[in-house]
């Protein structure tokens, strides 16, 4: 983990209450925290740092075997969504370049909550001084940290049955390491000083929390309340698998998130005296198209809605 970070960090646990952390460092190399730990001298919480990888998700023991999104397969899967298009793939969804076009480059930090193996940070740096990619899959952000430090990665990706092919991407020079880190934490409990943050991405990620309403509240205390964006996307896929049902804000017949999820997020991101107030602008829905492979004769094809919003 990049040192730049330890001024941002709080502790997840204490929240709402800020408590700064304190940093033990065993092993270091440059401004990078190999090996440590972070703990908070208000609820004793200790977080590791360990191969470069902090931990700073509250429910998580720091293993990931809870995680449906630790297997090398859905992994290999997540890199292709994200990465396709550097490998040529006609295929490839465009979708991350789409939603990078929408954000203004602006002075300091870009956060994408939720962001997988990496691609939507690496594009924020360079629209923003700096980015941080966050999601609670130890596997994703092992494998965006590799990224970050290699620049290139080849994948194994199923072609059928048994039979595998290899494919190897290279990141574009636009992409710079030194202003992006990842870590793992929770877009429920972000662990980042209250206005914080210049600009936060939530892309596919409203529908796959417990608590939407939660997500959006810890969005909009870290966001700046003046000269800020926000970028959501998300195919309003509701399931009681991922969310309470009385949690959705949209799908409903009836009640105050009946009709389309996109429409009722925007409603509230307006409001004067909000949840979610200082209100934001927000722009017309749009949407785009996202896919994720499962081998080379299945691949999902997802229409994402997206709004932009400013303040």
């Amino acid at each position: 983990m990049k040192k730049k970070l330890l001024e941002l960090l709080i502790c997840p646990q204490c929240l709402p209450e800020e408590h700064g952390l304190q940093v033990e460092i065993r092993e270091e190399l440059s401004e990078d925290i190999i090996d440590g730990n972070l703990s908070c001298l208000k609820c004793r919480g200790s977080y590791p740092i360990s191969d470069g990888i902090a931990n700073l998700d509250p429910d998580s023991k720091g293993s990931g075997q809870n995680n449906t999104y630790e297997t090398d397969e859905l992994v290999a899967s997540y890199l292709w969504s994200h990465y396709g298009e550097l490998l040529n793939d006609r295929h490839a969804s465009n979708a991350y370049s789409v939603w990078a076009e929408q954000l203004q480059p602006h002075e300091g930090i870009a956060l994408d909550a939720g962001g997988a193996v990496g691609r939507f940070a690496f594009e924020m740096t360079g629209r923003a001084e700096f980015s941080i990619g966050l999601d609670n899959s130890v596997a994703f952000i092992r494998t965006a940290r590799q990224l970050m430090n290699e620049r290139q990665m080849t994948i194994s990706l199923k072609d059928e049955g048994f039979l595998r092919k290899e494919v190897t991407f290279i990141l574009p020079g636009r992409w710079k390491s030194d202003k992006v880190e990842f870590i793992v934490a929770n877009a429920l409990a972000l662990p980042f000083r209250a206005k914080s943050i210049s600009s936060i991405s939530s892309l596919n990620l409203i529908d796959k929390v417990p608590s939407p309403t939660q997500h959006l509240a810890e969005m909009n205390r870290v966001a700046r309340n003046r000269w800020a964006q926000f970028i959501l996307s998300d195919p309003f896929s509701w399931s009681t698998e991922c969310t309470p049902v009385q949690e959705w804000l949209g799908g409903h017949i009836e009640g105050r998130y009946s009709g389309k999820g996109i429409e009722n997020i925007a409603s509230m991101l307006t409001e004067d005296e909000g949840p979610l107030s200082p209100p934001w602008r927000v722009t017309s829905p749009a949407s785009v198209w996202w896919k994720i492979r499962t081998h080379s004769n299945h691949y999902e094809l997802i229409r994402s809605c997206y709004i932009l919003a400013h303040r």
